[in-house]
């Protein structure tokens, strides 16, 4: 079931640049009364802040800590939409000498993170009526490339526990929505090295949308459409 964004308190994990700060600007357009901005760094909030006010909130929060996301989860215990953003990648392939360390950083943050987020906000979110949980997975849980090898199956691990939420959380009236991006023009997109990469506005339009509509799958971006209209019958008749 969608909704609207008006009026709503959010959190956003990652929120201090890339898609998660557009997200974070696209809901304050749509006239969300409050945004968390749940980052490393909360000092990395300020021009942010120093624009919107406090409408932007920024607290400190590490995927990898599950103290720090149980604190988050006390402080914004009036948030009744979560988005989780925040992730890392690096470029290892399959017989890289360090491919283990690489895919345990990679879980820790992208998976584990992802549960722990739940974890902590799933009862907030019952306790506000329900609202709903974003997921920003990727077309990189669909389709492996070599290079990234780890960091595919990381996203893939995520996209599964993401089906998983979609059902579980149903229970107490929370919707799950699951965004994959294409290549995108990040400080991520970058360090990959991505020649060819969408503005990060264009997710966080998706974002919108998906809430919206309450569609559990969008798909953001050029090459990301192609190949969720590959995926869409599978993904309707099998996941959804």
């Amino acid at each position: 079931m969608g909704g609207e964004i008006q009026g709503q308190v959010a959190l956003v994990t990652g929120a201090n640049r890339g898609i998660g700060k557009s997200i974070l600007e696209a809901f304050l357009k749509e006239g969300a009364a409050k945004v968390y901005a749940a980052v490393r760094k909360p000092e990395s909030v300020a021009a942010l802040t120093g624009v919107y006010g406090d409408r932007v909130v920024p607290l400190e929060l590490d995927l990898t800590k599950p103290e720090l996301i149980n604190k988050v989860a006390e402080v914004a215990s009036d948030v009744t939409l979560v988005v989780n953003n925040a992730g890392v990648l690096t470029k290892t392939s399959a017989l890289d000498a360090d491919v283990i360390e690489a895919l345990q950083y990679e879980i820790d943050t992208n998976v584990y993170g992802l549960i722990r987020v739940v974890q902590a906000f799933a009862p907030v979110l019952k306790a506000n009526g329900g609202g709903m949980l974003v997921q920003v997975n990727s077309i990189a849980s669909l389709k492996n490339v070599p290079e990234f090898t780890t960091y595919c199956a990381s996203k893939a691990a995520a996209y599964s526990v993401t089906q998983a939420l979609k059902q579980i959380l149903a229970d107490q009236g929370t919707t799950v929505i699951s965004i994959h991006p294409g290549p995108t023009a990040t400080d991520m997109g970058d360090d990959a090295g991505f020649e060819v990469a969408d503005p990060p506005e264009l997710v966080a339009d998706a974002v919108v949308a998906a809430i919206k509509s309450g569609q559990f799958h969008q798909f953001a971006g050029s090459m990301a459409e192609t190949m969720g209209a590959a995926y869409q019958s599978f993904a309707a008749e099998v996941i959804e």
